[in-house]
């Protein structure tokens, strides 16, 4: 049985899943970013628990199939470019397409009138957001950022993160309080 949740963007949010699974005594496979696979069903009074006690820690528990498919989406961007060594080398929209099993066009559709915003936007924010935590741990030059998070050149990830953010990677880098957001709040 398969269980979506909302704002699980993060290991620590993993871990938090995990946590309410064990006290539950639910025994699962796997324990992803936003979706919970378990070995057998559950009552519903087990859903309604867990539920319960996912929105003390911030999550939610998703029921309909719309909310789950742009939870889907978004962690899959997000694991995308938060959390994978290697971007995909295909073109995102037809990355996406692939891994969800849905047309391009009825995702982005879907996700634009719920969310407000692109597919691609959102994938654009989270790059830049990427690109912040890498100036911030000043391990890698801006060369090394921008083909790592696949610009085109170190100027197209420049105008990406102007754009966005208002500065320069090179004045951001020299920020007193470097500060980045957390995955939930994008």
């Amino acid at each position: 049985m398969k269980l979506y949740i909302k704002y699980m963007v993060s290991l620590r949010c993993k871990m938090m899943v995990m946590e309410e699974l064990k006290k539950l005594d639910l025994n699962h496979a796997v324990v992803d970013l936003g979706v919970v696979e378990l070995h057998e069903n559950i009552s519903t009074e087990q859903r309604d628990l867990l539920k319960k006690n996912l929105l003390k820690s911030g999550l939610k528990l998703l029921d309909d199939k719309r909310s789950i498919l742009i939870e889907s989406i978004k962690n899959l961007i997000i694991e995308m470019v938060h959390y994978s060594e290697e971007m995909p080398k295909v073109n995102y929209s037809d990355y996406i397409s692939e891994k969800l099993g849905y047309d391009y066009t009825y995702l982005a559709n879907i996700f634009s009138e719920v969310k407000g915003t692109t597919i691609q936007q959102f994938i654009i924010i989270h790059k830049i957001e990427r690109a912040k935590e890498l100036l911030i741990y000043d391990e890698l030059i801006l060369t090394e950022i921008a083909h790592k998070l696949h610009y085109s050149s170190v100027a197209h990830l420049s105008n990406q993160f102007k754009k966005i953010t208002g500065l320069t990677p090179t004045f951001y880098k020299k920020l007193k309080n470097k500060r980045k957001k957390n995955l939930e709040d994008i």
